[in-house]
Parts: C-alpha cells; sequence; structure tokens
C-alpha cells in the first residue's frame, strides 16, 4: 500500500512541527533498530532494546481472558479501545486533525521518526519509558510527557516512506487513515472496526476463529532484531 497525497503532503507539512516538538526530541536520535511493535488497530508498543519484541505486549492486553487466543471479539474490543484514545473530543468520528495528533503525538514512526523507548537517565524526566498505552491498559496517552532538550530537524528520508509497514504485520503505513474506507476524510467506529475485521481475517487464515502468538506473522523489524541478535551471539 502506497502513501496517498494527503500522507505524503502531511509530511512535507509536519517537518517543522516535528521539530519544535519536545515530545518527540528523543525519538530523533539514532539508537539502532527500535524495539517497536505496531497494533493492528495502529497502536503503538515500544520495549526496552534487548526486551522481548513488544507483539507478546500486546498480545496479552487483548487476550482478557488469558487462554492464549484472541478471538474476533477481543481482537474488535481492542480497536475499539484504542478508536476511543484517538477520538479526542468524543465526536464518534476521527477527524483531520485528530489522525494528524495521532501521527505526531502517539505514533511519529508512520511520518519516518525514530522514537527511542527509553529516556536516558541524564535527561529531564529520568529512564521513562513512553509508550502509547501510557497511563493504563486503556491506552491513554497524556498531553505532557517528560521534556527533553530540543531536537536535530528529523531526517525523513525516501527509505521511511514505509511508515508504520516494517513495525506492523500489514502494509499499512498510516494504519489509522487506512481505516478510511470510504475515502471521506472521517473515520467512524463503524469503519474503524470494518478494518479490524478485515485484519482478523487475514491473520485467521486457517478459520480457527482465533489467533495464537506463534501464529501471528513477524514484523519486518522484528525479523531484522532477530538477525541482529543471532549476529552478536
Amino acid at each position: 500500500m502506497r502513501l496517498d497525497r494527503r500522507q505524503l503532503t502531511f509530511r512535507v507539512l509536519a517537518l517543522p512541527l516535528l521539530a519544535s516538538s519536545p515530545v518527540l526530541a528523543q525519538g530523533l536520535t539514532e539508537a539502532g533498530t527500535p524495539n517497536t511493535f505496531i497494533s493492528p488497530c495502529g497502536q503503538p508498543f515500544r520495549a526496552k532494546p534487548g526486551a522481548p519484541y513488544p507483539v507478546v505486549d500486546w498480545f496479552h492486553q487483548v487476550d482478557k481472558n488469558a487462554d492464549g487466543k484472541i478471538d474476533r471479539a477481543e481482537f474488535n474490543a481492542d480497536a475499539e479501545v484504542f478508536f476511543r484514545v484517538l477520538d479526542r473530543n468524543r465526536d464518534g468520528a476521527l477527524s483531520p486533525y485528530e489522525v494528524n495528533y495521532y501521527e505526531l503525538r502517539i505514533a511519529p514512526e508512520v511520518v519516518g521518526v525514530k522514537v527511542d523507548a527509553w529516556l536516558s537517565p541524564s535527561r529531564q524526566g529520568g529512564a521513562r519509558l513512553w509508550l502509547a498505552q501510557y497511563g493504563g491498559p486503556a491506552g491513554v496517552v497524556p498531553d505532557a510527557v517528560p521534556v527533553v532538550p530540543a531536537p536535530r530537524t528529523p531526517d525523513i528520508s525516501a527509505d521511511q516512506t514505509a511508515g508504520a509497514s516494517p513495525y506492523s504485520f500489514f502494509d499499512e503505513p498510516e494504519p489509522v487513515a487506512a481505516a478510511d474506507v470510504h475515502f471521506r476524510g472521517i473515520i467512524t467506529k463503524d469503519d474503524f472496526i470494518t478494518l479490524s475485521n478485515t485484519h482478523f481475517d487475514t491473520l485467521d487464515h486457517t478459520d480457527r476463529g482465533y489467533l495464537t502468538l506463534d501464529t501471528l506473522p513477524k514484523t519486518p523489524v522484528q525479523r531484522k532484531l532477530e538477525k541482529e541478535a543471532r549476529r552478536h551471539r
């Protein structure tokens, strides 16, 4: 899936905002392959380098009854919870502003910015994990996160146009905008769940009615991290 004109235009317009945002300062540093997973509904999970790939964190979040399986109801319920996080004005639909907020403040990976999972203890705010699910299992993202020094200009280059795809099961550079199935510029909860059902059907390719951790595909970043780990053994 290629970036559409709206997404490409936003990348250009977002550069000044990214460069001036203290939230993203730590994310502009180079720290190797980020240990990051972006869930089917677009929620990012970031883990400390060397920790298990955070697809595990997502799986446990979705598997509410802890039976080792994710059924369709649990899968869609997870998408619905994240939709409520994205719907900042609680009007039941995601506006372009709310989608842009997602791209800038929640998952800047989609515009080509690497986000480190940990802030250095020497930085203001200390060694705190900045997760999109910060604040509890509901995935609430605070408006204020630890302040860090002013960032360098982000490197949004041609090889980063894959957006969220390297961190995801799906080739969807912008997983929230992908739910705009009717190309209206507005994403309703029904649109969001429609895409969620499509994702579940794709992952449940054997029609078992549930997903298990061991049968999920590996993201490109996960495969790269595993390759790097083998190289350093």
